[in-house]
Parts: C-alpha cells; structure tokens; sequence
C-alpha cells in the first residue's frame, strides 16, 4: 500500500503549518479553517499574523529558539487571532507544537501543529500581551519567580500582572484563577 503523504497532511484533523524562518511555506485545510483564512492567505506570511501582537511574536520566538534548538521539540498553549472571516481579530487558546528540522538552526524550517482549544477554554476577559503570556504559564503550574525568569522581568511584576488577571477572572486564588483560565 502507498502512503499519500499530501493527503495525510491536507487532512489531518489538527492545523498543520511547514515553515522556513518563522514564515509559513505550507498549511492544511484545518490552520485555514481555524483561522478563518485561505492557504493563499497564509502561505508565504509570518506567522506574526497569528499573534494577538508584534511583541508577542518575538518574544514567544526569542523563548522557544533555545528549547527547539535543545530538544528539537516545543509545545504550548497560548493565545492566538483569527485572520478572516465572521471572527476576524477574535483571540482563542490554542495548543501549539512545533519540531525543528535542524536543531542547529531552530527557526530555519520546521514543521507545527495547532489545535484549537476554545469550545473548552474560552478567553472570558480582554488581557494584555502581557497577561496573555503570565496566564498561559500560570496554567503550566509555573511560579511568579520562574514566570519572571523565563519573561525576564521581575517577580513583583509578574504578581502584578497575576492579581490583574485575579481582577479580571474574579479569582479568588491562583488555583482559582488557573482553574477558571483552563475554562472552569
């Protein structure tokens, strides 16, 4: 039996996109679909498009070059925009993973897949960049030190931002808000 590779990757029930330095060469039906978008959309831009911002972008590019160029391998959740459509600029949680082709170069070409996560983990409250990034390590179970590590910005600042989103969430813990941010 012949394996039809294009087939499996044009329907995949997850969004699939082939990249080459952070642009997308290559997406399945299903990235389109999610994002409300068409392959002649998205194919040749940055994936920039797909962030709620610029600075998102890079940051979240600058946090993963190391880890895929470690282990080859990165995955998240974090918050994305749809492009088109009815639900243009609306922002959603999505789980991202993503494999580097070459570790050595991690951002060179790669391969990623994306499932969209709101029918169980809708975005209840209008968040910064910022919080978007605080939230999505909270709900990896990440301290204010290891969050501020990782954003390279202090701890204090990082309990700012998680008491905002306490604010925002009507949280009454951080085991509350984490809960109510994974759709509770």
């Amino acid at each position: 039996m012949t394996v039809d590779y294009r087939l499996a990757f044009d329907l995949a029930p997850v969004g699939l996109a082939l990249s080459r330095e952070r642009t997308m060469v290559d997406c399945n039906q299903a990235l389109c679909d999610m994002f409300g978008a068409s392959r002649d959309q998205l194919v040749g831009q940055s994936f920039q498009i797909l962030y709620p911002s610029a600075d998102e972008y890079e940051r979240l590019g600058a946090r993963m070059a190391p880890l895929l160029g470690r282990s080859g391998t990165y995955g998240d959740d974090r918050i994305m925009k749809r492009v088109g459509g009815p639900q243009a600029g609306e922002t959603f949680w999505c789980h991202v993973t993503g494999r580097a082709v070459d570790r050595s170069a991690p951002h060179a070409a790669g391969i990623w897949s994306f499932e969209d996560l709101s029918e169980r983990r809708p975005v209840k409250a209008e968040l910064t960049a910022r919080e978007r990034e605080v939230a999505a390590l909270l709900m990896d179970g990440l301290t204010s030190k290891q969050i501020g590590k990782l954003l390279a910005i202090s701890h204090r600042t990082v309990e700012v931002h998680r008491a905002r989103l306490m604010r925002k969430y009507r949280a009454h813990s951080t085991p509350d808000l984490v809960h109510r941010l994974l759709g509770g």
